[in-house]
């Protein structure tokens, strides 16, 4: 069939308009198709919500500021959002992180130092206090020191007495010494007796040799001071002991400092203490502590601390107020040489005795964080000291903690207010010690088995059996008794089946039994081990999965050994803390996942 030049032409021309209509089409489909995905986009946008986080009720569609508290609003979430199903966990945006000015900081052992500040007054040197008394009864005939803060020498005369008991004594040594040969006892207690009265050897010889009876005796500074009171005056009359004066030495102070009760567990003798006093700005003083007070004052709530200073130049002064501080070192491990598990304390958040923190999540597609349990020691400065729950290197938040907790407890996740009722059953720590040491058998057997070593297992296992046999259950009360013989029977059980294996593979079935009771054991009753990882392999007995117990996160397969040696994930963690107990009826998504 033959066409005309014409007939092409006009099919030529119809085809090409047809590919034209097609094109423009496909082009007003597509300009459809984005306004569709931007119109979603600005939906999306549209649709965040922010609220505040000591207000719910506050919802805005832009960040800004609570019209109620004036706190920045935060976004709100829904669990949805989150790629985790652990309550315990809660993921953020990138966005939410910058707006709530999320900081973290990785946990680490540091030597803990603590700055105790305390007040109090400068004092006398009481050891460096001298009385002056009388050693006769009689009159002030003359007085060579007329006013307190007078400055005396040792040795210098300070007043004359005149005494008609110390003129009989005179006269009757001088009568004594004219018989001293007839009677010599009574002449040596009539000595005696003057020495007595603090009349010196010399005194007396002379009044032996000359015969004549002094009327008029004069009192001497025993050391060299300042005269901080005089209680008499010319004309007065004395009995024996009346104190005339006291004198201080100034060169050496005591600073009397009032500490709480809570920084007493601190402060130790020997420790340095700097003060600093009001009429001297700029200038700091050193002085050791020598003294704390074994007692509280019922007013003021506070003990004594006494601290001694040397005054050379006598710039301190009795009843100087003064500021001090003492820089206190904490005790800690040996081997740590002094250094503590140190975390900033606005990392912390506090409800009633539990104290929160929340931990990064290592690995996982988007910034999220797991609030975790943890156990405080004292406080230093701006840290505290972590006894259980963290451990070094572990990121932790430090600013913007209230903002992430306030946020998981409005989509729903477990918060500081927030929190699961533990089932764990209060034990006796002697019966808890007892299945901690149980547990470490079991760490053994799972790392037999982690090596492929049939005959390390088996030893293992056997050692686990004598553990359990060793198990105190007289120590447990009835509902805890009833428990634990449950577990108990299920752990003799599958120990048996261990020691009686063939084989490492059939060690590893039973071993399985053998992790999942072990696993329930330790979150019904606690371990005294700080944290005990749960982890899990998917791929074991053909893709069925199996758990097993581990002392530290790192993956090592003990149901694969080094064919797959990092295959498993840690599902969850069980604290010593009470506080602390997962809940979460189905499997956790992993913390961290290797492969």
């Amino acid at each position: 069939m033959k066409f005309s030049k014409k007939e092409i032409l006009t099919g030529a021309a119809g085809l090409i308009t047809g590919l034209l209509i097609y094109f423009i089409i496909n082009q007003l489909i597509g300009i459809s198709n984005n306004r569709h995905i931007s119109t979603s986009n600005d939906q999306h946008i549209e649709s965040s919500i922010y609220t505040c986080s000591m207000h719910p009720q506050i919802r805005q569609k832009e960040p800004g500021k609570c019209p109620i508290c004036g706190m920045d609003l935060i976004p709100l979430t829904s669990r949805n959002d989150t790629d985790s199903d652990n309550p315990f966990i809660y993921t953020m945006s990138p966005e939410a992180i910058a707006l709530a000015n999320v900081q973290t900081a990785k946990v680490s052992y540091l030597t803990p130092e603590y700055e105790i500040y305390l007040t109090g007054k400068i004092a006398p040197n009481e050891k460096k206090l001298a009385v002056i008394t009388a050693n006769y009864s009689g009159r002030i005939e003359k007085l060579f020191v007329d006013f307190t803060g007078q400055a005396v020498t040792k040795g210098e005369k300070m007043a004359t007495i005149y005494s008609p008991e110390l003129v009989t004594a005179q006269r009757e040594l001088i009568e004594a010494a004219k018989n001293k040969q007839v009677n010599p006892s009574l002449y040596n207690a009539v000595r005696e007796k003057l020495r007595l009265w603090k009349i010196t050897e010399k005194q007396i010889a002379a009044i032996e040799s000359n015969g004549e009876v002094m009327t008029e005796l004069d009192v001497y500074a025993d050391i060299s001071g300042i005269v901080m009171t005089r209680n008499v005056s010319t004309g007065d009359y004395v009995n024996r002991g009346s104190v005339l004066f006291e004198i201080v030495d100034l060169s050496s102070i005591w600073v009397m400092l009032d500490a709480y009760e809570q920084d007493l567990a601190l402060v130790k003798i020997g420790s340095k203490v700097n003060f600093t006093v009001a009429s001297l700005p700029g200038k700091e003083f050193t002085s050791t502590v020598t003294f704390i007070d074994p007692l509280i004052n019922p007013q003021t709530r506070t003990a004594s601390v006494r601290a001694e200073a040397n005054n050379p130049e006598l710039q301190l002064k009795p009843e100087m107020f003064v500021k001090g501080k003492i820089k206190a070192q904490f005790s800690a491990q040996a081997e740590l040489k002094g250094k503590s598990l140190l975390i900033s304390k606005t990392s912390v958040l506090w409800t009633g005795t539990r104290s929160v923190v929340y931990v990064k999540v290592q690995g996982s597609e988007f910034p999220a964080f797991e609030m975790r349990d943890i156990v405080l020691g004292p406080r230093a400065g701006d840290f505290y000291i972590v006894e259980k729950g963290l451990k070094e290197g572990e990121e932790i938040v430090t600013n913007g903690v209230f903002a992430i907790d306030a946020a998981a407890q409005l989509s729903g996740n477990y918060s500081m207010m927030n929190r699961p009722v533990s089932k764990r059953i209060s034990v006796h720590e002697k019966f808890k010690s007892q299945l901690t040491d149980l547990t470490r058998r079991y760490f053994d057997l799972k790392n037999s088995l982690v090596k492929s070593n049939f005959t390390s297992a088996k030893n293992s296992a056997g050692r686990i059996m004598k553990s359990v046999q060793s198990v105190d259950m007289n120590l447990l009360d009835e509902k805890a008794h009833h428990e634990w013989m449950e577990k108990e029977k299920q752990l003799k059980k599958s120990i048996d089946m261990i020691l009686k294996a063939k084989d490492i593979e059939e060690q590893r079935k039973h071993f399985e039994t053998l992790s999942d009771v072990l696993i329930e054991s330790a979150e019904l009753f606690g371990l005294t081990i700080d944290m005990v990882y749960v982890q899990f392999c998917p791929m074991a007995f053909d893709d069925k999965g199996a758990y097993w117990l581990s002392e530290s996160d790192k993956i090592l397969n003990p149901y694969f050994g080094d064919m797959m040696l990092t295959c498993g994930e840690v599902t969850r963690r069980i604290s010593s803390i009470d506080s602390y107990k997962e809940v979460s009826d189905k499997p956790q998504q992993p913390m961290e996942h290797q492969h």
